[in-house]
């Protein structure tokens, strides 16, 4: 199922609203260790997988990339990157993830953010990034934890006061689709334990340098009500991989 909410006038209008669409990638939480896993950009070929508003096209391209090609199936989302990006080397492609075509070996880096689990094929992606990258090409990537997907209701549990107590986690090795709510609509995730995501990787030939599970930077903690919670249970799960 290719699912695409955010050209939806009333998800896209909410979505536009979060701090990470306004201010970028210094409001994305996960984007600190994101950023100390990416590696030089320099005179390298960037494919970024679900751009949105382009922010990692254009970081790529400031630190120095050769070329980024930026996709999404979102023309909306789309249309506000193309607004933000004045650089001939940097090309999108209105397209879902899972019918991308390019030359085998054509990339350096692949990149792509809190993307994967709205696709039902992680195995399809492995492949398909595995054949697009050049040899010692890697592979860079967050997606929401197993921990955080397992349940439809994706929250906390709560007293009669409203205190969060715990963070329940249940079916979590039922993989498969969870209707979840977010933002203004249903929106329909794939949970897939963490063991899928390696396994993934290595039976599509990749060699795993590093798994991360970021927490929020201490100015986060100390500036954001309830965000100490975050450091009770894990909400993003970041991959680096190498293509041997």
């Amino acid at each position: 199922m290719k699912q695409n909410k955010y050209d939806d006038e009333n998800f896209y209008s909410a979505y536009e609203k979060m701090p990470r669409s306004v201010r970028g990638l210094e409001a994305a939480g996960e984007w600190p260790v994101f950023q100390s896993l990416l590696p030089d950009f320099r005179n390298k070929s960037v494919l970024d997988l679900g751009c949105g508003f382009g922010w990692h096209c254009r970081y790529a391209r400031e630190r120095q990339a050769s070329s980024v090609v930026g996709v999404d199936i979102s023309e909306r989302m789309l249309q506000k990157a193309r607004e933000r990006t004045d650089d001939p080397a940097i090309s999108y492609i209105h397209k879902p993830i899972e019918d991308i075509h390019f030359p085998e070996g054509q990339f350096d880096i692949v990149i792509s953010s809190l993307a994967f689990h709205y696709l039902e094929s992680f195995d399809l992606i492995c492949n398909k990034v595995y054949h697009y990258l050049k040899a010692n090409g890697v592979f860079i990537f967050s997606v929401e934890h197993p921990v955080f997907t397992s349940r439809a209701e994706q929250d906390w549990y709560y007293d009669n006061q409203g205190n969060r107590l715990h963070w329940p986690v249940d079916n979590y090795q039922e993989e498969g689709i969870r209707e979840t709510s977010f933002l203004t609509e249903n929106v329909i995730k794939y949970h897939r334990t963490l063991s899928t995501y390696l396994n993934g990787l290595l039976n599509a030939g990749f060699h795993i340098k590093a798994v991360k599970e970021p927490i929020p930077s201490e100015e986060m903690l100390q500036s954001i009500p309830g965000m100490k919670d975050e450091l009770r249970r894990p909400m993003f799960l970041i991959i680096s991989a190498e293509k041997q």
